[in-house]
């Protein structure tokens, strides 16, 4: 699985790691506004790796939760599915919009293979200081390059290069970003 390589799911220390995930995000998820000592506990023992003064905001749905690493200084806004069959790569400053799905499962388009519930994953890389706004989805094996934009509602099938963005389903490049070129009221991803 971690490999890549088609495997199917219904192998018992897969079903361990994700009653593990599924208890510590119903943890997370249920943490109070008012403790976030305490929520931030929950996320790091959820999480593979998780940088200083990051916020998640529940509630956040995840695979096994251990192949995720989020950078310093990120910010996840509520609804965040992160299915992380394979690693899911956070960078540090990246800002997550609300409902946004970071997905690493493939399944074959062959019927008979997907009926054997047989299933693989790719890896999801996000650069430092990109923005996904509301409701972005990253298939899977996609890389996102750093300072890039996705607008909302994009569907993100093909790698994005650093410094542009992107918007539509399938999500394409409408721009480069040059430093000081954008101010906020311009904002295409809200």
């Amino acid at each position: 699985m971690l490999a890549g390589e088609p495997y199917i799911a219904d192998d018992p220390e897969l079903a361990a790691d994700a009653l593990r995930a599924a208890v510590l995000s119903e943890r997370f998820n249920a943490t109070s506004a008012a403790d976030p000592e305490g929520r931030r506990a929950a996320l790091t023992a959820l999480l593979g790796k998780l940088g200083e003064g990051v916020e998640v905001r529940p509630p956040l749905r995840v695979d096994y939760g251990s192949q995720i690493t989020i950078g310093a200084g990120t910010f996840i806004n509520f609804g965040a599915v992160l299915l992380d069959v394979a690693p899911i790569v956070i960078g540090a400053d990246v800002q997550i919009g609300p409902n946004v799905q970071l997905l690493t499962p493939t399944h074959p388009v062959e019927p008979e293979p997907r009926r054997a519930k047989w299933e693989a994953a790719r890896p999801i890389t996000i650069g430092d200081n990109v923005w996904l706004g509301g409701g972005v989805i990253v298939c899977p094996g996609v890389t996102i390059g750093e300072n890039t934009v996705v607008g909302a509602g994009a569907v993100v099938t093909k790698d994005l290069p650093a410094d542009v963005v992107a918007v539509g389903n399938p999500a394409r490049v409408v721009r480069e970003i040059r430093a000081g070129q954008e101010s906020v009221r311009d904002s295409p991803a809200t």
